[in-house]
């Protein structure tokens, strides 16, 4: 019997298929360090915890399946903060931002549809893509100049009669770059002109440095029809595993095809909305010290990969990912190395294949994406890691 086409076209990620080789490593005895993940070791509010184990109600219940209405007003209030002013029933609850992600593509695009999206990318948006039956298709940057939005006239060659949206990531996942007012405006008056809709994924609003700030796409009120955010609770609150996230809109047929979904898979998880509900009204100071701290990783990580011979990145300007050019031919190859074949004094590095960041087919085979979520000293180690591999693996290459 063959499994459906879909099925088949579906990838694997290219953050968590080599996690096979790390156990295996880790079984031998050796250390890994973990670059490949967005998986913070910055603690969970204590208010987020102390509000799940405080849950005294006698039923776990269903909950509506837009979100419970207490914490869709305390979402409301959380925009304000940032000027997006909100009615509550623009906002609905999802079981993390993925869901939030395939809701939107679905609601804006059939079958055989196809979306923009700026690469490298996200790299489940290719996975997303492909449960939706929506082909994604890869928009050029660079990275000499910070991964920024490009021309125009890169998005204008590649529109076609089935071009439905244009998805983007602000900051972005994995390059760092963080968007202009001014280039969101151009972008603005694109999807306006081409009658598409904006998609924008802004889970790391908080994640910016050296002064650079994040625009959200719902600041714009030219795109009350087209725009479509997509938020989450996961970095923002070092609650990966609690799968929490919302979709924003002000389109009212948006709204109403999200709901119909969401009554299909019922409800999103109750207590991890009690918890993120506590979280919402968290003082600033608390963000300000895991921003301090997210910047100085950046900058050890930054600098100590810049020294290694060979390999280059643009310092982020917000999330906490940056993509790595590396002197190989083939990152899927050097990836799987470092896992299986590499060590000193029991230690190894596994990173994300860049090529997995791609829509178009054969671009990042000489980089990786590297996440640094790990405390400076064990940054410090890693970045000695892949200089000691790189030089061998150079050797056993030549």
């Amino acid at each position: 019997m063959n499994i459906s086409k879909r099925a088949q076209s579906m990838p694997y990620s290219p953050i968590r298929k080599l996690a096979p080789y790390a156990d295996a490593a880790r079984k031998r005895g050796i250390h890994v360090y973990h670059l490949n993940i967005g998986q913070p070791d910055i603690h969970t509010p204590p208010e987020f915890l102390r509000a799940i184990r405080e849950y005294s109600n006698p039923v776990l219940e269903y909950g509506p399946s837009n979100g419970l209405p207490e914490y869709r007003k305390a979402l409301v209030r959380y925009y304000d903060k940032y000027n997006i002013g909100l009615k509550d029933n623009q906002v609905f609850v999802t079981t993390a931002g993925s869901e939030a992600l395939l809701f939107a593509l679905i609601a804006v695009a059939d079958d055989g549809d196809e979306v923009l999206v700026m690469e490298p990318f996200y790299t489940n948006y290719n996975g997303f893509g492909a449960l939706a039956g929506i082909r994604v298709v890869g928009v050029p940057t660079s990275a000499e100049d910070g991964f920024m939005i490009p021309a125009l006239s890169e998005f204008e060659k590649r529109l076609t009669s089935r071009t439905r949206a244009i998805v983007i990531c602000n900051p972005n996942n994995p390059t760092g770059a963080v968007y202009s007012r001014e280039s969101l405006k151009e972008l603005s008056d694109f999807v306006r002109k081409h009658d598409l809709f904006l998609i924008s994924d802004e889970v790391y609003r908080e994640f910016t440095y050296d002064g650079f700030q994040q625009v959200s796409v719902m600041s714009f009120p030219e795109l009350t029809s087209h725009a479509i955010m997509v938020d989450s609770v996961s970095k923002r609150y070092s609650a990966c595993g609690a799968r929490i996230g919302c979709l924003v809109t002000r389109n009212n047929a948006v709204l109403d095809a999200v709901m119909r979904m969401g009554q299909a898979r019922l409800c999103p998880p109750t207590l991890e909305q009690i918890g993120s509900m506590a979280s919402v009204d968290l003082p600033d100071s608390v963000m300000d010290e895991v921003i301090k701290e997210y910047k100085s990783r950046r900058d050890i990580l930054h600098e100590g990969l810049n020294r290694i011979q060979g390999v280059f990145c643009e310092k982020p300007r917000g999330a906490f990912y940056m993509m790595v050019t590396l002197p190989v031919n083939d990152s899927d190859h050097f990836a799987r190395f470092l896992l299986e074949e590499f060590e000193y004094e029991g230690r190894t590095v596994m990173v994300a294949p860049g090529s997995g960041f791609y829509a178009t087919e054969g671009l990042g085979r000489n980089q990786v994406r590297m996440a640094y979520v790990l405390k400076k000293d064990d940054l410090i180690d890693a970045v000695d890691l892949l200089e000691k591999a790189l030089d061998i693996y150079s050797t056993r290459s030549a």
